[in-house]
């Protein structure tokens, strides 16, 4: 008689959810490079938009290797929330600091967490209140660093971008949503309408130095980061993953301060850390 060996079904999750975290670390960091991409190109937001979804839906094609798109509800409104994620952001980031814009989305973990509270019966515990409240203590800080007109509006876009990315995710980890589909259907969304305002842009030089940094915005800061993402949140939960994901806004403003020479202001920076600080001990305290 022969035996027959079996998975340990437990054991076979948790390699998943092992796996699912490692592949939002990377599409983190990967995204982590938006700030020094943005402010390395002479290009304006809407033109960068643009090629990077071109190339992004290229990188995605080459995961999924087809071609047809599910046009479901949940497919759908996965794709017009991460298409408004990307553009609200990038023009963020060309009005204020990288790393002010990068804190200001991450209101997303926070967000997301209040809606699992009243939406889906999650339980709320004392020190949840705590954090939630010193996060966006840290938020409001980090809006108040620069208050000038220029640095206002893309605070501002940056903040409504934390509300779109906290969409994305929900809608994005849930059963009925393909990922890989609401990611290319993303692109298109994305580019149809980011490109007429390439014929307007200036800026729009095909320079060796604008090239090579609209390539790793595309390929490597979006679409693989796009494709991880995609694969890896369907192994964790909605709330867990978007606290991995505050990799992020740590990694964000180091490779623009070293190559860009752009610093934040003190009160972005205090933000920051409370920010920072707030989701991981968040993350710490439901992970023991």
């Amino acid at each position: 008689m022969s035996e027959t060996s079996t998975v340990n079904p437990d054991l076979s999750e948790h390699r998943n959810c092992n796996a699912g975290r490692l592949l939002l670390v990377a599409a983190a960091l990967l995204w982590g490079l938006a700030g020094v991409c943005v402010k390395s190109v002479t290009w304006g937001s809407m033109s960068q938009i643009a090629a990077r979804s071109v190339l992004s839906f290229l990188v995605l094609l080459a995961f999924k290797r087809s071609i047809r798109l599910k046009l479901t509800r949940q497919n759908v409104w996965g794709a017009l929330m991460m298409s408004a994620t990307g553009m609200l952001y990038l023009t963020a980031i060309t009005l204020t600091s990288a790393g002010t814009a990068i804190v200001l989305q991450y209101i997303a973990p926070i967000l997301v967490f209040l809606y699992n509270v009243m939406f889906c019966h999650r339980k709320a515990r004392w020190f949840d209140i705590l954090i939630t409240a010193a996060v966006f203590g840290g938020i409001i800080l980090s809006f108040a660093d620069k208050m000038d007109g220029q640095h206002l509006l893309g605070n501002i876009l940056g903040l409504l971008s934390g509300f779109t990315f906290a969409a994305q995710i929900q809608i994005m980890s849930g059963a009925g949503n393909d990922s890989n589909d609401s990611l290319m259907l993303s692109c298109i969304i994305s580019f149809v309408i980011a490109l007429p305002f390439m014929f307007f842009d200036d800026g729009l030089t095909f320079s060796a130095t604008n090239i090579i940094w609209v390539l790793i915005l595309g390929i490597f800061q979006y679409g693989l980061a796009n494709a991880l993402f995609g694969k890896g949140i369907k192994h964790v939960d909605a709330v867990e993953g978007s606290l991995i994901l505050t990799l992020e806004p740590v990694f964000n403003p180091i490779p623009v301060a070293l190559l860009c020479g752009e610093m934040m202001g003190a009160k972005a920076i205090a933000g920051a850390v409370i920010v920072i600080l707030g989701v991981l001990v968040y993350s710490l305290l439901h992970r023991s």
